[in-house]
Protein backbone atom coordinates (compact mmCIF):
# COMPACT_ATOMS: atom_id res chain seq x y z
CA UNK A 1 0.00 0.00 0.00
CA UNK A 2 1.55 3.24 -0.92
CA UNK A 3 0.45 6.79 0.27
CA UNK A 4 -1.75 7.98 -2.26
CA UNK A 5 -4.28 5.35 -1.49
CA UNK A 6 -4.89 7.41 1.38
CA UNK A 7 -5.96 10.08 0.09
CA UNK A 8 -9.89 10.69 -1.22
CA UNK A 9 -11.60 11.99 -3.96
CA UNK A 10 -12.77 15.31 -3.88
CA UNK A 11 -16.30 14.64 -4.71
CA UNK A 12 -17.43 13.17 -1.21
CA UNK A 13 -21.03 13.77 -0.25
CA UNK A 14 -20.11 14.59 3.24
CA UNK A 15 -22.65 15.74 5.86
CA UNK A 16 -23.38 19.61 7.13
CA UNK A 17 -22.56 18.65 10.62
CA UNK A 18 -22.79 15.41 13.04
CA UNK A 19 -21.31 14.21 16.23
CA UNK A 20 -18.94 11.14 16.41
CA UNK A 21 -17.16 9.76 19.77
CA UNK A 22 -14.59 7.00 19.81
CA UNK A 23 -12.78 5.30 23.22
CA UNK A 24 -9.07 4.87 22.37
CA UNK A 25 -6.14 2.46 24.39
CA UNK A 26 -2.99 3.28 25.59
CA UNK A 27 -0.41 0.75 24.59
CA UNK A 28 3.10 -0.51 25.84
CA UNK A 29 5.17 -1.35 23.64
CA UNK A 30 7.45 -4.30 24.08
CA UNK A 31 9.94 -4.24 21.24
CA UNK A 32 10.58 -0.37 21.86
CA UNK A 33 10.74 2.41 18.75
CA UNK A 34 13.34 5.29 19.97
CA UNK A 35 14.43 7.49 16.43
CA UNK A 36 12.64 8.45 13.78
CA UNK A 37 12.90 9.92 10.46
CA UNK A 38 10.87 12.30 8.37
CA UNK A 39 6.98 12.32 8.17
CA UNK A 40 6.93 9.98 11.13
CA UNK A 41 8.54 7.23 10.11
CA UNK A 42 9.80 4.73 12.27
CA UNK A 43 13.64 3.96 12.45
CA UNK A 44 13.27 0.54 13.65
CA UNK A 45 10.28 -1.48 13.84
CA UNK A 46 8.37 -2.38 17.44
CA UNK A 47 5.53 -4.34 18.93
CA UNK A 48 3.16 -3.23 21.55
CA UNK A 49 0.12 -4.98 23.51
CA UNK A 50 -2.61 -2.60 23.62
CA UNK A 51 -4.23 -1.80 27.10
CA UNK A 52 -7.77 -1.57 27.90
CA UNK A 53 -8.67 0.42 30.91
CA UNK A 54 -6.55 3.00 29.89
CA UNK A 55 -8.29 5.39 27.24
CA UNK A 56 -8.99 8.20 26.14
CA UNK A 57 -12.30 9.06 24.49
CA UNK A 58 -12.94 11.96 22.33
CA UNK A 59 -16.15 13.40 20.93
CA UNK A 60 -16.20 14.81 18.18
CA UNK A 61 -19.09 17.67 16.93
CA UNK A 62 -18.67 19.29 13.36
CA UNK A 63 -20.41 21.97 11.38
CA UNK A 64 -19.98 22.71 7.98
CA UNK A 65 -18.66 26.77 7.38
CA UNK A 66 -20.37 28.71 4.72
CA UNK A 67 -17.35 28.93 2.92
CA UNK A 68 -13.78 26.75 4.18
CA UNK A 69 -11.89 28.72 6.37
CA UNK A 70 -7.92 30.08 5.86
CA UNK A 71 -7.13 28.51 9.16
CA UNK A 72 -8.46 25.31 11.04
CA UNK A 73 -11.07 26.25 12.99
CA UNK A 74 -11.69 24.10 16.18
CA UNK A 75 -12.31 24.60 19.63
CA UNK A 76 -10.39 22.13 22.33
CA UNK A 77 -11.52 20.77 25.90
CA UNK A 78 -9.94 18.61 27.96
CA UNK A 79 -11.68 17.50 31.26
CA UNK A 80 -14.29 20.06 30.42
CA UNK A 81 -11.86 22.84 30.42
CA UNK A 82 -10.16 24.85 27.40
CA UNK A 83 -6.58 24.00 27.24
CA UNK A 84 -5.16 26.29 24.93
CA UNK A 85 -1.34 24.52 25.46
CA UNK A 86 -2.88 21.48 23.42
CA UNK A 87 -4.06 23.16 20.01
CA UNK A 88 -0.31 24.11 19.06
CA UNK A 89 -0.15 20.04 18.25
CA UNK A 90 -4.11 20.03 17.07
CA UNK A 91 -3.08 22.47 14.18
CA UNK A 92 0.40 20.68 13.54
CA UNK A 93 -1.45 17.37 13.09
CA UNK A 94 -4.65 18.76 11.12
CA UNK A 95 -2.03 20.40 8.90
CA UNK A 96 0.29 16.70 8.16
CA UNK A 97 -3.09 14.98 7.74
CA UNK A 98 -5.16 17.47 5.19
CA UNK A 99 -4.25 15.82 2.67
CA UNK A 100 -5.61 13.16 3.47
CA UNK A 101 -8.87 14.90 4.80
CA UNK A 102 -9.23 17.56 2.44
CA UNK A 103 -12.11 18.88 4.15
CA UNK A 104 -10.61 19.63 7.23
CA UNK A 105 -11.23 23.60 6.67
CA UNK A 106 -14.81 23.19 5.20
CA UNK A 107 -15.64 22.84 9.45
CA UNK A 108 -15.54 23.88 12.79
CA UNK A 109 -14.77 21.30 14.81
CA UNK A 110 -15.41 20.73 18.34
CA UNK A 111 -12.99 18.16 20.22
CA UNK A 112 -14.02 17.04 23.75
CA UNK A 113 -11.55 14.92 25.32
CA UNK A 114 -11.17 12.60 28.49
CA UNK A 115 -8.90 10.34 30.02
CA UNK A 116 -10.18 7.33 31.70
CA UNK A 117 -6.55 8.15 34.21
CA UNK A 118 -5.15 11.04 35.44
CA UNK A 119 -3.50 13.46 33.09
CA UNK A 120 -1.17 13.53 35.75
CA UNK A 121 -0.97 10.29 36.25
CA UNK A 122 2.61 10.47 34.13
CA UNK A 123 0.85 8.13 31.56
CA UNK A 124 1.30 9.38 28.16
CA UNK A 125 -1.77 10.09 26.68
CA UNK A 126 -0.82 11.02 23.00
CA UNK A 127 -1.23 7.48 21.64
CA UNK A 128 -4.82 7.20 22.83
CA UNK A 129 -5.82 10.92 21.85
CA UNK A 130 -4.47 11.20 18.71
CA UNK A 131 -5.65 7.36 17.73
CA UNK A 132 -9.00 8.72 18.45
CA UNK A 133 -9.52 12.03 16.84
CA UNK A 134 -8.16 9.91 14.07
CA UNK A 135 -11.26 7.65 14.27
CA UNK A 136 -13.58 10.10 14.39
CA UNK A 137 -12.36 12.37 11.71
CA UNK A 138 -11.94 9.56 9.51
CA UNK A 139 -15.50 8.48 10.59
CA UNK A 140 -16.37 12.09 8.39
CA UNK A 141 -14.99 10.59 5.54
CA UNK A 142 -16.49 7.31 5.61
CA UNK A 143 -20.21 8.31 6.16
CA UNK A 144 -19.76 9.28 2.37
CA UNK A 145 -18.28 6.00 1.05
CA UNK A 146 -20.52 2.60 2.12
CA UNK A 147 -18.11 0.97 0.28
CA UNK A 148 -14.76 1.43 2.66
CA UNK A 149 -13.95 -1.74 4.45
CA UNK A 150 -13.02 -1.89 7.81
CA UNK A 151 -9.84 -3.24 7.01
CA UNK A 152 -8.86 -0.11 4.97
CA UNK A 153 -10.49 2.26 7.55
CA UNK A 154 -8.72 1.32 10.40
CA UNK A 155 -4.96 0.85 7.98
CA UNK A 156 -6.05 4.88 7.27
CA UNK A 157 -7.03 5.88 10.78
CA UNK A 158 -3.73 3.94 12.21
CA UNK A 159 -1.50 5.81 9.35
CA UNK A 160 -3.67 9.32 9.92
CA UNK A 161 -2.67 8.65 13.74
CA UNK A 162 1.10 8.27 13.04
CA UNK A 163 1.29 11.85 11.97
CA UNK A 164 -0.32 13.13 14.93
CA UNK A 165 1.65 10.74 17.46
CA UNK A 166 4.04 7.49 16.54
CA UNK A 167 3.01 5.17 18.47
CA UNK A 168 -0.50 5.92 18.29
CA UNK A 169 -0.83 4.03 14.98
CA UNK A 170 -1.02 0.72 17.45
CA UNK A 171 -3.78 2.09 19.61
CA UNK A 172 -6.72 1.23 16.44
CA UNK A 173 -6.38 -2.11 17.08
CA UNK A 174 -5.50 -5.07 19.55
CA UNK A 175 -4.35 -7.00 20.85
CA UNK A 176 -0.83 -7.30 19.62
CA UNK A 177 0.07 -4.76 17.29
CA UNK A 178 3.55 -4.10 15.11
CA UNK A 179 4.44 -1.13 13.39
CA UNK A 180 7.22 -0.55 10.92
CA UNK A 181 8.86 -2.84 7.95
CA UNK A 182 10.40 -5.72 8.83
CA UNK A 183 11.30 -8.32 6.75
CA UNK A 184 9.71 -11.38 8.75
CA UNK A 185 6.63 -10.09 9.23
CA UNK A 186 3.85 -10.36 6.26
CA UNK A 187 2.23 -7.16 5.37
CA UNK A 188 3.98 -4.92 8.23
CA UNK A 189 4.89 -0.98 7.37
CA UNK A 190 6.32 2.14 8.15
CA UNK A 191 3.17 3.48 7.53
CA UNK A 192 0.41 1.91 9.59
CA UNK A 193 0.55 -0.71 12.87
CA UNK A 194 -0.58 -4.37 11.24
CA UNK A 195 -2.59 -6.76 13.85
CA UNK A 196 0.62 -9.08 14.19
CA UNK A 197 -0.13 -12.13 11.61
CA UNK A 198 1.09 -14.96 13.55
CA UNK A 199 0.33 -17.76 16.01
CA UNK A 200 0.12 -16.45 19.20
CA UNK A 201 0.06 -18.74 22.59
CA UNK A 202 -3.27 -18.77 24.62
CA UNK A 203 -1.10 -17.61 28.07
CA UNK A 204 -0.23 -13.75 26.09
CA UNK A 205 -4.08 -13.12 25.55
CA UNK A 206 -4.75 -12.55 28.92
CA UNK A 207 -1.54 -10.63 29.66
CA UNK A 208 -1.96 -7.89 32.53
CA UNK A 209 -0.55 -4.79 32.68
CA UNK A 210 -0.05 -3.33 36.54
CA UNK A 211 1.14 0.35 35.87
CA UNK A 212 3.64 1.29 38.85
CA UNK A 213 2.93 5.30 39.09
CA UNK A 214 6.44 5.89 40.29
CA UNK A 215 6.41 9.47 38.98
CA UNK A 216 3.67 11.97 37.83
CA UNK A 217 5.36 15.43 36.81
CA UNK A 218 6.33 16.17 33.24
CA UNK A 219 9.11 14.43 32.06
CA UNK A 220 12.47 16.89 31.85
CA UNK A 221 12.53 15.88 28.20
CA UNK A 222 10.26 15.11 26.07
CA UNK A 223 9.81 12.01 23.92
CA UNK A 224 9.89 14.16 20.46
CA UNK A 225 13.81 15.65 21.31
CA UNK A 226 14.86 12.11 22.69
CA UNK A 227 13.60 10.66 19.56
CA UNK A 228 15.88 13.83 17.81
CA UNK A 229 18.87 12.30 19.53
CA UNK A 230 19.06 9.65 18.00
CA UNK A 231 20.37 11.47 15.09
CA UNK A 232 23.85 10.46 15.40
CA UNK A 233 23.97 8.43 18.10
CA UNK A 234 27.34 6.77 18.21
CA UNK A 235 25.03 3.42 19.13
CA UNK A 236 21.69 4.15 16.75
CA UNK A 237 22.58 1.53 14.12
CA UNK A 238 23.54 -1.68 15.95
CA UNK A 239 20.34 -0.65 18.37
CA UNK A 240 17.80 -0.23 15.31
CA UNK A 241 19.34 -3.93 14.40
CA UNK A 242 19.26 -5.59 17.69
CA UNK A 243 15.24 -4.16 17.89
CA UNK A 244 14.91 -6.34 13.92
CA UNK A 245 16.86 -9.44 15.88
CA UNK A 246 14.20 -9.27 19.19
CA UNK A 247 11.40 -8.57 16.71
CA UNK A 248 12.35 -11.89 14.60
CA UNK A 249 13.09 -13.84 18.19
CA UNK A 250 9.57 -13.20 19.59
CA UNK A 251 7.86 -14.87 16.68
CA UNK A 252 9.24 -18.68 18.31
CA UNK A 253 8.68 -17.16 21.54
CA UNK A 254 4.82 -16.07 21.16
CA UNK A 255 3.65 -18.89 19.35
CA UNK A 256 5.36 -21.39 21.69
CA UNK A 257 4.35 -19.37 25.18
CA UNK A 258 7.54 -18.96 26.27
CA UNK A 259 7.70 -17.04 29.22
CA UNK A 260 11.05 -17.26 30.37
CA UNK A 261 12.57 -15.72 26.73
CA UNK A 262 9.74 -13.33 26.29
CA UNK A 263 10.86 -11.48 30.01
CA UNK A 264 14.28 -11.62 28.75
CA UNK A 265 13.34 -9.85 25.65
CA UNK A 266 10.76 -7.25 27.09
CA UNK A 267 13.19 -6.49 30.12
CA UNK A 268 15.91 -5.94 27.70
CA UNK A 269 14.24 -3.68 25.44
CA UNK A 270 13.22 -1.45 28.52
CA UNK A 271 17.04 -0.94 29.78
CA UNK A 272 17.95 -0.65 26.25
CA UNK A 273 15.46 2.10 25.35
CA UNK A 274 17.19 3.81 28.45
CA UNK A 275 20.49 2.98 27.89
CA UNK A 276 20.04 5.18 24.55
CA UNK A 277 18.62 7.89 26.64
CA UNK A 278 21.93 7.90 28.70
CA UNK A 279 24.59 7.82 25.81
CA UNK A 280 23.25 10.29 23.64
CA UNK A 281 24.28 13.76 23.40
CA UNK A 282 23.10 15.56 25.52
CA UNK A 283 22.28 12.55 27.83
CA UNK A 284 19.71 12.59 29.96
CA UNK A 285 17.90 10.10 32.67
CA UNK A 286 14.38 9.60 33.06
CA UNK A 287 14.57 6.77 35.62
CA UNK A 288 14.10 7.66 39.52
CA UNK A 289 15.71 5.62 42.17
CA UNK A 290 12.41 3.98 43.09
CA UNK A 291 12.30 2.91 39.52
CA UNK A 292 15.32 0.65 40.35
CA UNK A 293 13.75 -0.41 43.75
CA UNK A 294 11.31 -1.88 42.08
CA UNK A 295 12.91 -3.55 39.50
CA UNK A 296 15.43 -5.14 41.77
CA UNK A 297 12.55 -6.15 43.42
CA UNK A 298 10.78 -7.83 40.56
CA UNK A 299 13.88 -9.85 39.90
CA UNK A 300 14.17 -10.78 43.79
CA UNK A 301 10.16 -12.06 43.60
CA UNK A 302 10.71 -13.77 40.29
CA UNK A 303 13.59 -15.53 41.72
CA UNK A 304 11.75 -16.59 45.16
CA UNK A 305 8.56 -17.82 43.75
CA UNK A 306 9.39 -18.58 40.69
CA UNK A 307 6.63 -16.92 38.87
CA UNK A 308 6.94 -14.88 35.63
CA UNK A 309 6.24 -11.33 36.46
CA UNK A 310 8.65 -8.57 34.45
CA UNK A 311 8.80 -5.22 33.80
CA UNK A 312 9.12 -2.79 31.20
CA UNK A 313 9.41 0.90 30.58
CA UNK A 314 8.49 3.81 28.40
CA UNK A 315 10.29 7.42 28.10
CA UNK A 316 9.63 7.93 31.85
CA UNK A 317 9.72 6.66 35.00
CA UNK A 318 6.80 4.76 35.55
CA UNK A 319 6.78 0.53 35.77
CA UNK A 320 4.74 -1.24 34.03
CA UNK A 321 4.42 -4.89 35.44
CA UNK A 322 3.25 -7.40 33.28
CA UNK A 323 2.55 -11.07 33.87
CA UNK A 324 0.01 -13.72 32.87
CA UNK A 325 -3.56 -14.61 34.44
CA UNK A 326 -2.59 -17.15 36.25
CA UNK A 327 -0.40 -15.59 38.17
CA UNK A 328 -2.48 -12.43 39.31
CA UNK A 329 -3.60 -13.07 43.00
CA UNK A 330 0.30 -13.70 43.75
CA UNK A 331 1.67 -10.84 41.91
CA UNK A 332 -0.78 -8.42 42.90
CA UNK A 333 -0.22 -9.11 46.49
CA UNK A 334 3.38 -8.54 45.99
CA UNK A 335 2.27 -5.32 44.42
CA UNK A 336 0.37 -4.70 47.98
CA UNK A 337 3.22 -5.97 49.85
CA UNK A 338 6.04 -4.08 48.62
CA UNK A 339 5.71 -2.40 45.45
CA UNK A 340 3.11 0.60 46.60
CA UNK A 341 5.71 1.62 48.74
CA UNK A 342 7.62 2.98 45.67
CA UNK A 343 4.83 4.24 44.09
CA UNK A 344 3.95 8.14 44.23
CA UNK A 345 0.80 8.52 46.73
CA UNK A 346 1.02 4.91 46.80
CA UNK A 347 -0.96 4.77 43.86
CA UNK A 348 -0.78 2.13 40.55
CA UNK A 349 -3.30 1.53 38.28
CA UNK A 350 -4.39 -2.66 37.21
CA UNK A 351 -4.99 -2.73 33.96
CA UNK A 352 -4.79 -6.07 30.96
CA UNK A 353 -4.48 -6.68 27.03
CA UNK A 354 -7.07 -5.01 25.55
CA UNK A 355 -8.78 -5.59 21.70
CA UNK A 356 -8.61 -1.41 20.15
CA UNK A 357 -10.40 1.26 19.59
CA UNK A 358 -14.58 1.41 19.85
CA UNK A 359 -16.94 3.37 18.38
CA UNK A 360 -19.35 5.33 21.33
CA UNK A 361 -21.68 7.72 19.10
CA UNK A 362 -21.95 7.04 15.40
CA UNK A 363 -22.91 9.54 12.83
Amino acid sequence: MVVSEFIPSTNLNLPNNGKIAWKSPSNIALVKYWGKKENQIPANPSISFTLDACATRTNLTFEKLSKPSQNFSFNLLFEGEPKPDFKPKIETFFRRIEPYLPFLKDYHFTIETTNSFPHSSGIASSASGMAALSLCLLDIERSSKSQMTVDFFNKKASFLARLGSGSACRSISGSLIQWGKNDHIQNSSDLFGVKYPYKMAPVFENYHDTILLVHKGQKTVSSTVGHGLMKGHPFAEKRFEQAHQNLNKLQTIFAEGNLDEFIEIVESEALTLHAMMMTSIPYFLLMKPETLAIIEKIWNFRKKTGLHACFTLDAGANVHLLYPEAEKTETIQFVKDELVVHCENGHYICDRVGNGSKKLISL
